[in-house]
């Protein structure tokens, strides 16, 4: 072999900028319409009131023509049949929306106790809920407007219709309410049961993930400033109303920023409360733009949603946790199922380095520098408050170490001081809620089923 070096490879064209993703907006009506109850059944009620019509139509063009064919006197003997079908679907509906609408009130009791108030979006965005609650309205409503349309007479020549598609869209409409009831109990039992509830809390918070892509490679780096350190500019305060960030209109600030020729650096993260006169933006060369522009780009509302926001997903598992382990429910399992959890979810975020997401225009040019929670940040979050809570128990620190050192493995050394903080802080609280030297080195020996 020869131990000339090998040709070098001329370097080829440089690459344009890779452009941040592109995402969704978060719709406000979008979000009213599915954490709301009115709009499902009354759309379904105004669609039954035009059924009724409809089979009504029906039944006197079918009543016409048997009559020309002299056979009105065979529809009209299924006449008083039909029409206590019908009654009797009428009044037996109204109790069946009942125990379905006592059923969910007690699920939303139950859930709120049990788990942490802020699941209880899961009961209300639930598609499933709505529906079945929808379709029982639905047929309640169209029954009565049946019922409406009946014609006493028994003389074939007066007769205006008998309601034979009426019952037998009535009977169809009886089915699918049963049915809906079924999956609705069956869903509902899945959401009163804690691994279900951190499973889907837990999905959500992987589609966040896949959806914004921290991991993106169009990031500022981490660095070991203060967070609410921000380059030197003129800061807009916030003109609207009150309340949490939910969103950011990602696609209207970059054209704001292009406009005026300028880099706009969001203050607030995503789930964070602002108020009339809170910094929003730090304005960074160019023209500055009216305040009011960018208000219209914040959607804030009276809770934090899903969307873009995976401090959330974290938030909703450490408050099961904590309330699994507070003296009134004292249920450590729940608590080491919830950190679990949080553990899958610190694994897919290690090997990737965190920062301020940095959106370009068209041109490539960086217009605007959005923040996101860092590293640090996020093992604070998740590990914390279920530190204090479960100090004292054995299952709960034991799993805590077991995901503290399977993350110290994994983790990159510059992102290990967190982690070892955490592990420090861990051993300081065992060795205050537990004084016997070996019941405090068993409760601190790692264990993924806790005791297991």
């Amino acid at each position: 072999m020869s131990d000339q070096e090998p040709p070098s490879v001329p370097p080829g064209p440089p690459r344009p900028p890779r452009r941040a993703p592109r995402y969704r907006a978060l719709s406000p009506l979008r979000e009213h319409l599915r954490e709301s109850f009115w709009f499902a059944p009354l759309f379904a009620c105004l669609g039954a009131v035009l059924l009724a019509g409809l089979t009504d139509l029906l039944d006197r063009e079918i009543f016409a023509e048997a009559a020309a064919d002299r056979t009105a006197d065979t529809l009209l003997s299924f006449g008083t049949a039909a029409k206590s079908v019908v009654s009797t679907i009428s009044s037996a509906m109204l109790t069946f929306i009942g125990v379905v609408f006592s059923i969910s009130l007690v699920s939303l009791q139950m859930g709120a106790s049990q788990f942490s108030p802020r699941v209880l979006r899961l009961y209300v965005r639930s598609r499933l809920i709505k529906a079945t609650f929808a379709t029982c309205l639905a047929t309640f409503v169209y029954t009565l407007f049946v019922q409406l349309g009946y014609d006493d007479t028994t003389d074939p020549d007066r007769a205006v219709s008998v309601p034979i598609v009426s019952t037998v869209v009535a009977l169809a409409m009886v089915l699918l309410s049963l049915a809906l009831f079924v999956l609705y109990v069956q869903a509902t039992l899945r959401l009163l049961r804690v691994p279900h509830v951190i499973d889907r809390v837990t999905r959500e918070s992987l589609q966040v993930l896949q959806d914004i892509r921290w991991i993106a490679p169009d990031l500022a780096p981490e660095t070991a400033q203060a967070p609410d350190a921000h380059p030197a500019g003129l800061t807009l305060l916030h003109e609207g109303r009150g309340g949490v960030l939910r969103d950011v209109n990602i696609r209207r600030l970059i054209r704001v920023a292009r406009r005026h020729g300028t880099v706009l650096h969001l203050v607030p993260r995503i789930g964070d409360f602002i108020a009339p006169g809170t910094p929003t933006v730090v304005v960074v060369g160019g023209t500055p733009p009216r305040p009011r522009r960018i208000t219209t780009a914040l959607n804030v509302g009276v809770d934090r949603t899903m969307h873009q926001d995976l401090s959330f997903g974290f938030r909703q598992l450490v408050d099961i946790a904590i309330r699994a382990l507070s003296p009134a429910v004292n249920d450590p399992t729940t608590a080491v199922q919830a950190v679990d959890r949080i553990h899958q979810l610190l694994a897919l975020l290690a090997p990737h380095r965190l920062g301020a997401l940095r959106h370009r225009d068209r041109d490539g040019a960086v217009r605007l520098v959005q923040p996101v929670p860092g590293w640090e940040a996020t093992v604070d979050l998740a590990f914390t408050e279920i530190r204090i809570c479960g100090a004292g128990q054995p299952q709960v620190t034991r799993r805590l170490t077991a995901a503290l050192d399977d993350l110290l493995r994994i983790t990159p050394e510059p992102r290990r001081p967190p982690l070892l903080r955490q592990r420090r802080l861990l051993e300081r609280a065992v060795a205050e809620a537990i004084h016997d030297p070996d019941n405090r080195a068993f409760a601190l020996a790692p264990d993924r089923q806790g005791i297991g």
